[in-house]
């Protein structure tokens, strides 16, 4: 799937950067000072003598990295292994570089791509949780991740077993986009059991993000660093069901500190798991119950670049009528129909567009076996919206 081209004149420029990303002794933040000595322009140190390089104030070992040839060689080396396996290696100038990640303090100089580049721009809300969650935690991931991904937000995850699960699942059932930011390379699918997942990511228009070459294992190390990921890229971070002592708790810490929204969904005080985002409510993060308590939160610019995009005729589909499921009786199917998944009816409205079709008993019994059958939600003030 792809996204917009990479001028092959910038070759040189990025192949410098992932030679700098692939020298040893040379972190995030080296790497940067590096190219900023270097006037921004990274392969520049390909013509740079050892005497010149170890001017730049790296160690001696990156020096001699670079020096003898061997930085381009794995550099050219990897961006061909890249190319055979189906993905796409963008440098930190690049223009389809993450706009929000930019911003960050240490953004990563380098990142491993697969499936549609276009995806890495959108506005999204990074869903965090634990990998144990309960059926309500999972539920809640996957529906809240449906919900949002219906009304064009990207849902970044990182693919991890439960909570991360449900929520690409939940974006890829609304025919939505979802994002995939890895502790592995991107041709190293962790857990195992992910696979047709990480294919339904990309095949759906998604992709697969990593700051790790090929074959880099799953060490335990690189998930908590990935986390400053997952919030840079995101307009904001729901967290759903996390321990006192998580990797949700990182990525909770890192969206406050790229001044990035948290929202957190109340859980059952009795469950461990519901330490996490009870504690950050208390600390000041929205409350989430619905997809509307992030959607009213979001900057006004991304909520209408979303309200345009799915207004356009390509997308109306996502928000018309659909056919009443199977099973459900005349009276249900009567007052389904009068209702929308987008927007929310009133009691009053629904019962005045009824008026002489069904009296207000039956509507009444209606939304009764409605929502107990999870089709339709009441929302506070005699509000109902479709589920499905």
């Amino acid at each position: 799937m792809g996204g917009p081209k990479i001028d092959s004149r910038d070759e040189m420029r990025r192949l410098g950067w992932l030679a700098l990303m692939l020298t040893p002794g040379l972190g995030t933040t080296g790497i940067h000072k590096v190219v900023g000595r270097l006037g921004g322009e990274p392969e520049r140190v390909f013509e740079a003598s050892l005497t010149e390089l170890e001017g730049l104030r790296m160690q001696a070992k990156s020096a001699q990295f670079l020096g003898d040839g061997r930085g381009r060689a794995a550099a050219e080396d990897e961006m061909r292994r890249v190319e055979e396996a189906g993905g796409t290696v963008i440098a930190f100038d690049d223009a389809v570089y993450p706009g929000r990640l930019r911003e960050i303090f240490d953004p990563p100089a380098v990142l491993w791509i697969r499936g549609n580049l276009e995806a890495l721009n959108r506005p999204g809300i990074a869903v965090v949780g634990t990998r144990q969650p309960s059926p309500y935690g999972a539920g809640m991931a996957e529906r809240l991740s449906r919900d949002l991904a219906l009304r064009k937000l990207v849902i970044l995850s990182g693919m991890a077993r439960g909570v991360d699960t449900a929520a690409h699942k939940g974006a890829i059932e609304a025919g939505g986009t979802t994002v995939s930011v890895w502790g592995t390379g991107i041709d190293v699918i962790y857990p195992k059991e992910n696979k047709r997942l990480a294919e339904q990511i990309v095949a759906s228009g998604g992709a697969v993000v990593s700051e790790y070459p090929l074959g880099t294992f799953p060490a335990p190390q690189n998930f908590p660093i990935r986390n400053r990921i997952l919030s840079g890229m995101s307009v904001g971070v729901l967290v759903i069901e996390a321990a006192e002592y998580s990797g949700t708790r990182i990525t909770a810490r890192c969206a406050m500190e790229q001044n990035r929204d948290v929202y957190a969904v109340p859980g059952n005080v009795t469950n461990k798991n519901a330490w996490g985002p009870n504690t950050l409510i208390k600390q000041g993060a929205k409350l989430t119950a619905t997809w509307e308590d992030v959607w009213e939160d979001l900057p006004s610019q991304v909520r209408l670049q979303l309200e345009d995009e799915s207004n356009a005729p390509e997308t109306a589909s996502l928000f018309s009528d659909v056919a009443a499921p199977v099973g459900m009786g005349e009276h249900e199917r009567l007052v389904f129909e009068r209702l929308r998944q987008d927007e929310a009816l009133q009691l009053d409205d629904l019962m005045e567009g009824l008026d002489g079709v069904l009296g207000s008993p039956e509507v009444f019994t209606a939304l009764f076996e409605l929502e107990l059958s999870g089709r339709v939600r009441q929302l506070p003030g005699k509000n109902y919206v479709r589920t499905i």
